[in-house]
C-alpha cells in the first residue's frame, strides 16, 4: 500500500510519491469525466462519443468522489445556481476583518481595475462634445451587428464577439497559407474555374452574381419545410438546376428576369430575402474558401481579367489588407520585449493574441504634439490640470483610461463615464474629482491654460443633473461627494465673506438677489403688464417648462424645480451625515435663500426642513466636550453651528413675513436670547466658532429690528448690551488672537442698536397716528414696543468708544482692524441725531447745541488730521468706477449662476478691500449731511470737505468714465460707491446757497449728478428723486447761465469756432419766423429750469411705488420695510437717454392710441409746453454739458428728435418747437456729429430705424406742407454711406415726397459731398434716379438737394469707363444714349456737362463749357455718329 504525504514533506518527496504511484499502475481513487455545459442543454457524453467528437474548448475537469452524487440535491424546484465567487466568500470566524481588507487593498489602482485601456494616439484630442442630454446615449445590445450564424441556444454578447473573431481569423488565415504554396503556371495555363465547365461571367456582372454561381449550397432555401427525410437533397437539386439555368442565360437575359421579378415581388419581401442572404455566415465562410482555392494553383495576374477573375481580385484586395496588418503586428510585437513571453507548455496559449499582449508593454513617454490644435485636457485626482508632456509614474492611478494611454490624468468625458459606474468607489471618486475641478476652475486656475470655460462646458453636458441624480443615490459616500461638488458649483465662500464684511456698512444689510440677469428675452414682450401680473405670468411659464430649460438660464430655479430642498432635508434628518457634508448643505441652502424671496418661501414651506435645522444645529444645550481642545467632532447633530444661524439670518432677509415665522413658530426668539445673552467665552464651543455663532445671532436680530420686529428683546437684553458696550474700550487695548472676530461681533451689536434706535425714533409718530381719528382710511400700524427714552442713553457709550478709536487713526494696522466698528459707530451717531431732532419731547435748542459740540470737539479735529487727507487720496485707486476691472465678472463665471466674483479675495486697494476708505468716508458724510440738514448754520464749518484734492480728482475721473456694465459682480459694489457720491452732492447742494466760494465746484458736481442719474441702480429710487429735485435742474449748478454762457454761444456761432458747418437754420412753412440766436434760446431755457424740473418729475411718476419702498429704506421707516432684498437688477433705474424721456413718452402714447384706433384727443393740454421744455433741456445739455450725452449715439438722438414730427399732426409748426428743433439740428449737423452718425448699427430702444424712417416719410407726405426743417430730417438719412434701402424707399415707393422736399441749398446744413461721394454703385437706384429725372418727378425747383445728388451720380455713372460686368456696362451705355436723345435740353446739359459741386452756385454745381476730349470721344463711340456740329450748336 502506498504511503500518503505527511506534513513537512518537500516537493522532492511529492515527486518521489508520484513516481511510485505511476510505477505501481494502481487504479486511482477518483476518475475524470467530462461535464457538459448546462447552457448548451446536452447531456454528458461517453468515452466513445468523446473519441469521435472533438473535445469542447470550454470543458472542465471535475473530480468525482466515490459514494457522493455528482451534484447536490436541490432544495427547491428551481435549477441550481453556480457561484463564481463562492471561494472568495468563505471566511473564518476568527479572521480579523481589518486584516482581510488590508490584504485585498492594493492601492487606488484597485478602484480602476475594471477600466480597459486602448491606444488612441492617432485620435484627435478635443474636449467632450456638449449635448442636450444629461447623459450620453445608453448602449443597447440590440445594436450589435450579428457577424456569425448563431448556434442553438442563447449566447452572451462576449461569446458572440469571440465567435465572430475566430471566424474572421480563420477566413483571414486561409489566403496567407495559400500564398506559401503558390505555383507559377505557364502563360497559357487554363483557368481551373473555366476547366470545370462553367462559363465565365462578363466583367460588368457584380461580385454577388459571381458568388452565387460559385456557391455549392443554396443561400436561402434549406428544405426544412418539405417534411421529408430527403429535404436537403431536394433543395440541393433545385439549387443545381437554378445554377444550370443561370449559366445557360446571357447577362442581358439575367438582368431582364431580375427586373421582372423585382417588379412583381413586394419590396419588403425583397429586403427580407437580401437580409437573410447577408446573415448566412456559413455561406460567407464557404465563399471565402472557394475564392482562396484558385490561389493554390495559379498566381493572380497583375491586371484583373474577365469573369470570376475580376471578382476574385476584388475579394483579395479586401482580404489581404487585414492579413498584412496582422502579420506586421505579429512581427512588431514579437520583436519587442514583452513583459510576459508566451511559452508552448502553457495551457490554451497555442493561439497567441498579440493585440492583447501589446497592452502589457510599457507606456511610451508622453510628449507635446507639435500642432496648432489643442489637446484634450486631463486632470489629476486633486483636480489639477496635468501638462500634456508630464511624465508621471503609473502607480499614482492616473493612467487607467483608454484614450491617450501614455498621458496621465482623466478627461471630463472619462470622469462623466466613471460617475455612472456600478462600483461605489468609482462613482464617489469621479464626483469628488469633478468637484475639485469646479473649485479650481472658479478660482481661475485654468484660464491661461484651457480654451473655453470649464464650468459652461460642464453645465452644457448635464453636470447639474448628474449631481442631482447622485443626490438620490442610496450610498452615503456618493451623496457626500455630490453634495461637495454641488457646493463647489454654487457657493463661493469668498463671496459670503465679503457680504459679511459689508453687512455693517451704510445700507449694507440690504442686498441684491442672486438672480441671473440673462433670463430669456420673452419677458420683453410683456412690457404692458404691471409687476404683479408679470411675475405671475413668469411663474406659470417656468412651471410649464422642463427642468433643464429652466436650469439653462437659472440654476437655482432649476434645482428648486427638482425639489432639491426636500432631498437635502432627508439627508440632514435621516441620513445624518458627517460634519463636512452638513456644512456643505447649509452653505447650499444659504445660497438658495439669497436667490429671491420666492426661494425663501419655498425653503420655509418645505416640511420639517427649518425645524430639523433649528432642532439639530441650533439646540439650546449640548455636550460640553465639544469645546475641549483636540476633541474629534464626528457628528454635528445636536451641536450649535454658526453656519445654521447664518442660514436663518439670510432666510430672514427674504421678507418681514419670513422673519415673523422664524421668530414665532420656529422658536428663533428663544435662540436669539440664549446666544446673545451668553458671552462667547462661556459657550461650550471652540472660541472662534462661539464668536461666529454670537455674531450671526446678533446679525439675525439686526435683520429683524430693521423690519421693526424683535424690538421687545431690547428690554430683556438691555443689561447684556450695556455690558458689551462697556467692554468696548477693553477690546481696543487687548491683543486677542481672535481680534477680528471680536470686532465683527462688536460691529454687529452696534448695528442692532442702530436699527432699534431707528425703530424707536418713529414710535411717537405712530402713537400719534394711532390716537388720532384722522387716519381711518389708511391701515393703522401699531407702534413698536420700544420708546425713545429707552435708547437715548446709548449715545454716550458709543461716542466715547468712537473717540478712543479715532485716536488710533494714524496707526494703519490698528485702524484697519477696527474700521468696521468705527464705521458702525459713525452710522449710529447719524441715525441717532436724525431721530433725536424729530422727537417731540426733545428741546430743539438742546439738539442744536449738541450738534455744535459734536462738530467742534470731534468732527472738525478729525477732518484736519493727515490720515483723513490720505483717505480722500485713496478714493480713486479703490474706486470701481475709475477701475472697472476691479468689479468685472470672473473668467469662469456663467450667466446661469449669480456670483460676486470674489473667489481668491479682492486686492487691498479695492472698494471692498482692507485699505478701502469708502465705508468710513461714506459713514462720515452721512453723519455730516444729517448734521447740516438739522443745523444749517453748521454747513460752512464743513466746506473743507469739498476742497480735498483727492475728492475732486476722484469725482472728475469717475463721471468721465464710460457707463459701467451692470452685472451681479458689479452691482453690489457700485451701489456702495454711489452712496458716497450722493452724500457729496447733497452736501454740495446745501453749500451752493450758503458758501460764496462754492461756484468753482458747481460745474464738476453737476456733471457728477447727471452721470449719477444714469447709473443709480434699482433700490436707490429715493436718491434719484433727490438728485432730480435738488441738483439736476438747480440753476446754482449751471453757472454758465449767469456767467455769459449764452453770449459765448452766440460768439462761437459767429466765428464758426472749431467747425466749418453752415449754422443757418431752416425756415418754417407756417410763417416767417424772426431769426433767434442760440444764445437767446439758451437764456430762455435757463430761465425755465423750474418748469423743466416739474415736467420731468411728472413724467417719472411711474416710479412712485418703488420710490416709496426706497424712501422707507433710506429714511429709516422700518415699519414700512417689507424685505431686505433689493429689486432684481436688469439695469439702471433711468435709461441713458432719459433727457428725451418726455418726448418718447408722448410718441409712445400717440402710437399706442393710433394702434388701438382711438382719437388722439387724450394728449395733454400743455403738449406744446412739454415738448418745448424737453427740447430746452436737451439744448442746455448739448451746449454746456455735451459730454454727459456722449454715451447716447448721434443716430439715437436724431431718432428721438424725429418724434417731434411724429407726435401730433402740426406740432412741429409751433414757433418755439420749431426754433429749438432747428437749434438742436444745427448741433447734430456739425462735422464731428455727422462723422459719428451711424444709422446701420442697432440703436438702443429702437427695433428698426428703417421702419421709423418709413413712418417719417408717410408723415411728411401727409402733413409736412413742404416745411424745410422737416425736409432736412428726411434728407439726413439719405447720405451715401448709409443703407441704400433708405434711398430706394424715397425714389421707389415714396416719389411724392420729391415734390415737397424743397429745402433750399443755402439752408441745407449738411455738405453735399456726403451725398455724392463715393459714386453710387447700385444699379436699381441709378435707374430710379434716371427715371425720376426724365419723367419730371425730380426737378431742381422742387427738390434742389436730391436733384444735385441724382445728376452727380448719373454723370459719374454714364461716363465711367471702368471694367465691370456686362449688365452694368450695357446699362450705362444705354443710359448715355437716352441722355443724348433727351428732349429737355436743360436736363440733357446738366447730365452731360456736370463738373463739380459748388455750394455758391444757384444750381449747386458747375458745368463744363465743353466736354473734355476723353468724354467726347467716349460719347461718340457710344452714340456711333458724328456729333461735332450738334455739340457746337449745343454750346452756342
Amino acid at each position: 500500500m502506498l504511503s500518503r504525504p505527511k506534513p513537512g514533506e518537500s516537493e522532492a518527496d511529492l515527486l518521489h510519491f508520484q513516481n511510485q504511484f505511476l510505477a505501481a499502475r494502481a487504479s486511482p481513487a477518483v476518475k475524470i469525466v467530462k461535464k457538459a455545459d448546462k447552457r448548451k442543454g446536452k447531456e454528458g457524453s461517453t468515452d466513445a462519443e468523446d473519441a469521435e467528437t472533438p473535445p469542447l474548448e470550454d470543458s472542465k475537469d471535475v473530480v468525482m468522489l466515490d459514494g457522493f452524487p455528482d451534484t447536490l440535491p436541490p432544495l427547491t424546484p428551481a435549477p441550481p445556481k453556480k457561484s463564481k465567487i463562492k471561494s472568495a466568500s468563505v471566511h473564518f470566524e476568527d479572521e480579523d476583518p481589518e486584516e482581510r481588507l488590508e490584504s485585498h487593498d492594493r492601492h487606488i489602482t484597485a478602484v480602476f481595475s475594471k477600466i480597459i485601456e486602448r491606444d488612441t494616439s492617432a485620435v484627435a484630442v478635443t474636449l467632450p462634445v456638449p449635448t442636450g442630454d444629461p447623459f450620453p446615449r445608453v448602449f443597447h445590445r440590440s445594436e450589435i451587428k450579428s457577424e456569425v450564424q448563431l448556434g442553438p441556444g442563447r449566447k452572451s454578447i462576449f461569446a458572440q464577439k469571440m465567435e465572430a473573431k475566430r471566424a474572421a481569423e480563420k477566413a483571414a488565415a486561409a489566403p496567407s497559407a495559400a500564398e506559401c504554396v503558390q505555383v507559377r503556371s505557364a502563360p497559357g495555363a487554363v483557368d481551373p474555374v473555366g476547366s470545370a465547365g462553367e462559363a465565365p461571367l462578363p466583367t460588368s456582372r457584380g461580385d454577388k452574381d459571381g458568388d452565387f454561381l460559385t456557391s455549392q449550397r443554396p443561400c436561402l432555401i434549406t428544405g426544412e419545410g418539405l417534411g421529408s427525410q430527403k429535404s436537403e437533397e431536394e433543395a440541393q437539386a433545385i439549387h443545381k438546376e437554378n445554377l444550370e439555368k443561370l449559366q445557360s442565360m446571357s447577362e442581358e437575359e439575367i438582368l431582364q428576369e431580375q427586373a421582372r421579378l423585382l417588379a412583381q415581388l413586394d419590396p419588403s419581401l425583397v429586403a427580407f430575402l437580401k437580409s437573410q442572404r447577408g446573415n448566412n455566415e456559413g455561406q460567407k465562410k464557404e465563399l471565402k474558401m472557394e475564392l482562396n482555392r484558385p490561389e493554390e494553383f495559379v498566381e493572380s495576374p497583375p491586371v484583373a481579367q474577365h469573369g470570376v477573375r475580376s471578382s476574385l481580385s476584388m475579394q483579395e484586395s479586401g482580404l489581404e489588407e487585414p492579413v498584412r496588418k496582422e502579420e506586421n503586428m505579429k512581427v512588431e510585437i514579437m520583436d519587442d520585449d514583452l513583459p510576459v513571453k508566451p511559452r508552448k507548455e502553457w495551457i490554451h496559449m497555442d493561439n497567441v493574441e498579440f493585440e492583447k499582449l501589446k497592452w502589457m508593454k510599457d507606456l511610451t513617454s508622453p510628449r507635446q504634439k507639435k500642432t496648432k490644435k489643442g489637446m484634450q485636457a486631463r486632470f489629476s485626482l486633486k483636480g489639477e490640470l496635468i501638462p500634456a508632456d508630464a511624465d508621471l509614474p503609473t502607480h499614482l492611478g492616473l493612467h487607467h483610461h483608454g484614450e491617450e494611454a501614455e498621458r496621465a490624468g482623466y478627461s471630463l468625458q472619462e470622469l462623466f463615464h466613471l460617475s455612472r459606474s456600478q462600483v461605489t468607489q468609482q462613482r464617489t471618486l469621479a464626483l469628488q474629482v469633478l468637484g475639485r475641478i469646479v473649485q479650481r476652475a472658479k478660482a481661475g486656475e485654468f484660464v491661461s491654460s484651457l480654451k473655453g470655460s470649464v464650468l459652461r462646458l460642464l453645465l452644457d453636458a448635464g453636470f447639474l443633473f448628474l449631481l442631482r441624480f447622485s443626490l438620490d443615490d442610496a450610498v452615503e459616500n456618493v451623496m457626500a461627494a455630490s453634495v461637495g461638488a454641488l457646493r463647489a458649483l454654487l457657493v463661493s465662500l469668498d463671496d459670503e465673506k465679503y457680504l459679511d464684511w459689508t453687512f455693517s456698512w451704510y445700507q449694507g444689510m440690504a442686498a441684491f438677489p442672486f438672480v441671473p440677469n440673462n433670463e430669456e428675452e420673452e419677458e420683453d414682450e410683456e412690457e404692458e403688464l404691471n409687476g404683479t401680473e408679470k411675475s405671475q405670468d413668469k411663474k406659470l411659464k417656468d412651471e410649464n417648462k422642463p427642468d433643464p430649460d429652466v436650469a439653462r438660464y437659472d440654476v437655482v430655479k432649476g434645482l428648486l424645480k427638482t425639489r432639491i430642498q426636500h432631498r437635502l432635508r432627508y439627508i440632514l434628518e435621516v441620513v445624518r451625515p458627517v460634519p463636512v457634508v452638513v456644512l456643505d448643505i447649509l452653505h447650499i441652502l444659504t445660497h438658495i435663500a439669497r436667490h429671491s424671496s420666492e426661494a425663501c418661501s419655498q425653503l420655509l414651506d418645505c416640511p420639517r426642513l427649518i425645524e430639523t435645522i433649528v432642532r439639530e444645529f441650533l439646540p439650546t444645550q449640548w455636550d460640553p466636550k465639544v469645546a475641549e481642545p483636540g476633541f474629534l467632532l464626528t457628528s454635528l447633530h445636536g451641536v450649535a453651528c454658526a453656519s445654521a444661524m447664518k442660514f436663518i439670518r439670510v432666510l430672514a432677509t427674504g421678507g418681514r413675513n419670513a422673519t415673523a415665522r422664524l421668530l414665532s413658530t420656529l422658536e428663533m426668539r428663544s435662540r436669539l436670547s440664549r446666544f446673545v445673552a451668553e458671552e462667547p467665552a462661556d459657550v461650550p464651543l471652540p472660541r472662534e466658532e462661539a464668536l461666529r455663532l454670537s455674531t450671526e445671532a446678533l446679525r439675525l436680530w439686526a435683520v429683524a429690528a430693521a423690519c421693526g420686529q424683535a424690538c421687545d428683546l431690547y428690554s430683556d437684553l438691555y443689561p447684556v448690551l450695556v455690558r458689551i458696550l462697556q467692554s468696548l474700550p477693553e477690546l481696543l487695548s487687548g491683543k486677542s488672537p481672535v481680534i477680528e472676530l471680536a470686532v465683527q461681533r462688536a460691529a454687529a451689536v452696534v448695528t442692532v442698536l442702530t436699527h432699534v434706535t431707528q425703530t424707536a425714533g418713529y414710535t411717537a409718530e405712530l402713537q400719534a397716528k394711532l390716537s388720532s381719528n384722522n387716519s381711518e382710511d389708511s391701515e393703522l400700524i401699531p407702534p413698536p414696543p420700544v420708546a425713545w427714552n429707552q435708547v437715548s442713553g446709548l449715545q454716550p457709550f458709543l461716542e466715547t468708544s468712537l473717540k478712543k478709536i479715532l485716536q488710533q487713526i494714524s496707526q494703519t494696522e490698528t485702524w484697519q482692524t477696527f474700521q468696521p466698528l468705527t464705521t458702525t459707530c459713525v452710522i449710529f451717531l447719524g441715525v441717532y441725531y436724525s431721530a433725536y431732532s424729530q422727537q417731540p419731547s426733545v428741546n430743539p435748542v438742546d439738539c442744536l447745541e449738541e450738534l455744535e459740540r459734536l462738530t467742534s470737539e470731534m468732527l472738525q479735529p478729525l477732518l484736519s488730521q493727515p490720515a483723513i487727507d490720505s483717505m480722500w487720496d485713496l478714493l480713486r485707486p479703490c474706486s470701481a468706477l475709475c477701475n472697472p476691472l476691479s468689479c468685472s465678472p470672473a473668467p469662469e463665471s456663467v450667466g446661469s449662476i449669480a456670483s460676486l466674483s470674489c473667489t481668491g479675495g479682492k486686492p487691498p486697494l479695492s472698494l471692498v478691500g482692507s485699505k478701502s476708505p469708502f465705508p468710513f468716508l461714506t459713514a462720515l458724510l452721512f453723519l455730516i449731511n444729517n448734521i447740516t440738514h438739522i443745523h444749517k448754520g453748521l454747513t460752512s464749518k464743513y466746506s473743507s470737505v469739498l476742497g480735498f484734492r483727492g475728492l475732486k480728482d476722484y469725482l472728475h475721473q469717475s463721471w468721465q468714465t464710460g457707463p459701467p456694465s451692470v452685472t451681479p459682480s458689479s452691482a453690489w459694489i457700485l451701489r456702495h460707491e454711489y452712496h458716497l457720491q450722493y452724500f457729496v452732492l447733497a452736501l454740495a447742494q446745501r453749500m451752493a446757497g450758503t458758501c460764496p466760494d462754492y461756484t468753482q465746484h458747481s460745474s464738476l458736481h453737476h456733471c457728477v449728478a447727471m452721470a449719477l442719474l444714469s447709473r443709480l441702480l434699482p433700490g436707490s429710487e429715493h436718491l434719484a428723486h433727490e438728485v432730480l429735485l435738488d441738483l439736476a435742474f438747480n440753476p446754482e449748478f449751471l453757472p454758465e447761465g449767469k456767467a455769459g454762457g449764452p453770449e459765448a454761444a452766440d460768439f462761437s456761432d459767429i466765428l464758426h469756432l472749431g467747425t466749418s458747418a453752415k449754422l443757418a437754420q431752416p425756415g418754417s412753412a407756417a410763417a416767417l419766423l424772426p431769426r433767434v440766436t442760440r444764445g437767446a434760446l439758451l437764456r430762455e431755457s435757463y430761465q425755465n429750469l423750474p418748469s423743466i424740473r416739474s415736467c420731468y418729475l411728472s413724467h417719472f411718476v411711474h416710479l412712485q411705488p418703488t420710490l416709496k419702498r426706497s424712501q422707507a429704506f433710506y429714511q429709516g421707516r422700518n415699519y414700512l420695510i417689507q424685505s431686505m432684498l433689493l429689486p432684481e437688477v436688469r439695469g439702471p433705474i433711468l435709461p441713458s437717454d432719459w433727457p428725451f424721456f418726455p418726448l418718447i413718452s408722448l410718441y409712445n402714447k400717440v402710437t399706442n392710441a393710433e394702434t388701438c384706433g382711438a382719437v388722439l384727443n387724450s394728449l395733454p393740454l400743455d403738449l406744446i409746453n412739454t415738448v418745448t421744455w424737453n427740447l430746452q433741456w436737451v439744448l442746455l445739455l448739448e451746449t454746456w454739458r455735451s459730454k454727459i450725452l456722449q454715451s447716447i449715439p448721434t443716430a439715437a438722438k436724431l431718432a428721438r428728435l424725429m418724434c417731434v414730427f411724429l407726435t401730433g399732426s402740426d406740432l412741429f409748426l409751433e414757433a418755439p418747437i420749431h426754433r429749438y428743433t432747428a437749434a438742436l439740428l444745427s448741433v447734430y449737423c456739425q462735422p464731428k456729429a455727422l462723422d459719428s452718425l451711424n444709422l446701420d448699427a442697432p440703436l438702443p430702444g429702437l427695433a428698426s430705424f428703417h421702419d421709423l424712417y418709413i413712418n417719417l416719410l408717410e408723415q411728411f407726405e401727409g402733413v409736412s406742407f413742404g416745411d424745410p426743417l422737416f425736409g432736412v430730417f428726411v434728407l439726413l438719412p439719405l447720405q451715401r454711406r448709409f443703407s441704400v434701402h433708405l434711398r430706394l424707399s424715397v425714389f421707389g415707393e415714396h416719389t411724392n415726397t420729391l415734390r415737397a422736399l424743397g429745402v433750399p441749398l443755402q439752408q441745407f446744413p449738411v455738405p453735399l459731398e456726403r451725398y455724392t461721394s463715393p459714386p453710387e454703385d447700385n444699379l436699381n437706384l441709378l435707374r430710379l434716379y434716371f427715371r425720376t429725372l426724365v419723367t419730371g418727378a425730380l426737378r431742381h425747383t422742387w427738390c434742389p438737394v436730391l436733384y444735385v445728388v441724382a445728376v452727380a451720380h448719373l454723370n459719374s455713372f454714364i461716363f465711367s469707363q471702368e471694367s465691370t460686368t456686362q449688365e452694368i456696362d450695357a446699362a450705362r451705355k444705354s443710359m448715355l444714349r437716352k441722355t443724348w436723345l433727351l428732349v429737355d435740353e436743360n436736363l440733357k446739359k446738366h447730365l452731360l456737362y456736370y463738373r463739380l459741386l459748388n455750394a455758391e452756385s444757384p444750381l449747386g454745381f458747375d458745368l463744363y463749357e465743353q466736354l473734355p476730349p476723353m468724354r467726347l470721344k467716349y460719347l461718340q463711340i457710344v452714340t456711333q455718329k458724328e456729333i461735332t456740329e450738334n455739340v457746337s450748336a449745343l454750346d452756342s
